[in-house]
């Protein structure tokens, strides 16, 4: 990846993993001037976005507490990498879903 896209889309990339609203924001901040460094962080956050609320609304309303409890440390790891990565300018997918968020979320 061009060092220049990199330099050019990090900040919004970063912003993406800032809860729902930093995702919003870095998508209309992206909208006008697609950044593809910027667009792959977006789709990683929205898949770990969706991930927390599986969590919450099927997997702690049918699995448990604990259960609930396990899910959210390993979303939680999932976000530290995608986090990570955004930070030190990489294009890192996230372990086991990365490739499955860039496929169904293409469109961001």
């Amino acid at each position: 990846m061009e060092n220049y896209t990199v330099k050019e889309g990090k900040t919004a990339a970063i912003i993406s993993y800032i809860t729902v609203f930093g995702t919003i924001i870095a998508f209309f901040m992206n909208n006008s001037k697609k950044n593809s460094f910027t667009s792959f962080h977006i789709r990683q956050m929205i898949g770990i976005f969706l991930l927390t609320m599986i969590n919450k609304y099927i997997v702690y309303d049918f699995l448990g507490t604990t259960a609930s409890y396990v899910a959210f440390i390993l979303i939680a790891i999932l976000w530290v990498i995608g986090f990570i990565g955004a930070v030190k300018g990489e294009e890192k997918l996230v372990p086991y879903v990365g490739q499955q968020f860039q496929n169904w979320f293409k469109n961001f």
